[in-house]
């Protein structure tokens, strides 16, 4: 069931910038990453997700209702942490939080545990407190309601390790609860330990899209060969298979869907070590925004 969609979505702004025919959908008791670097379009994506302003062209829908028209209903089943908090600086944690359940009208029953779970200092003036208090204070008032859909705009802004660790650890609870979960980052981590799916915007656009064992296995492959000798080096390089040079004898070599001339070429040197560097979403990230020019 498609709880969370984008259809054909477009928000241009006076000066041409904006995002642009935006599609895609959140499946029930999916978490669904969408990742980019600042300035990208997450944030405006979400704002016009979440009904705020009138996309140029194209809806959204979240669990079956327009949210342009329907926002007061949706409400009731979303969880959402903006990128931006804007708080009540004169209230306490406390105070904060009770202002927002009885905003809601619900019963906020996980309130003390995700208070405790986040180590949470909530008797503190707001305005007192640091960024990555405030991050926690977010977390659990998105959180609090036990909502079935979240939207997360770069949930660990601020947060240290220990609390990255914690929060990534409590989206994988929640999936496993069949919470719905969309949430924008330019962590790579945490995209990659809790997504099952991810989008990748650049200028604006969605440039890839794909399950992540998916979007990793498109991208090329690293292998980091120690040969014996400048002799094994020229073979290589008359292969034509694409290398640096990191030290004296040890290349790091780019396979993309060349391996039969890859090992051919091997067993023609004398190779004393071969290991093959991880593939993550950071390499997916930066071949999409130009950065490896190998």
């Amino acid at each position: 069931m498609t709880l969370i969609q984008i259809l054909n979505m477009s928000m241009i702004y006076p000066n041409g910038k904006g995002v642009f025919d935006i599609n895609f959908n959140v499946q029930e008791g999916e978490v669904f990453g969408f990742l980019g670097p600042n300035g990208a379009g997450k944030t405006t994506t979400i704002r016009q997700l979440l009904g705020f302003t009138n996309a140029t062209k194209g809806k959204c829908i979240i669990d079956g209702m327009d949210t342009r028209l329907e926002a007061y209903k949706i409400q009731k089943v979303l969880g959402y942490l903006p990128g931006e908090i804007a708080f009540f600086d004169n209230m306490t944690g406390n105070e904060f939080l009770t202002f927002m359940e009885e905003m809601r009208g619900n019963n906020c029953h996980r309130k003390e545990e995700l208070i405790e779970y986040f180590e949470l200092e909530t008797e503190n003036k707001i305005r007192k407190m640091s960024k990555g208090m405030k991050q926690k204070l977010g977390l659990v008032a998105a959180f609090m309601h036990d909502p079935k859909i979240l939207i997360l705009d770069e949930p660990t802004s601020g947060l240290d390790p220990l609390m990255q660790r914690k929060f990534i650890d409590l989206i994988n609870k929640e999936k496993k609860r069949n919470k719905t979960i969309l949430m924008s980052s330019h962590i790579f981590d945490e995209v990659d330990k809790t997504c099952d799916r991810a989008a990748i915007i650049k200028e604006g656009r969605i440039v890839a899209l794909d399950y992540i064992p998916t979007l990793k296995e498109n991208i090329r492959k690293s292998f980091f060969v120690t040969l014996r000798s400048k002799d094994d080096i020229e073979i290589i390089e008359k292969s034509g298979l694409k290398y640096i040079l990191i030290d004296e004898n040890i290349l790091e070599i780019f396979v993309e869907k060349n391996f039969d001339l890859f090992f051919k070429t091997l067993s023609k040197c004398n190779v004393e070590s071969l290991d093959a560097s991880e593939q993550t979403l950071e390499q997916i990230f930066i071949r999409y925004y130009g950065s490896d020019k190998i």
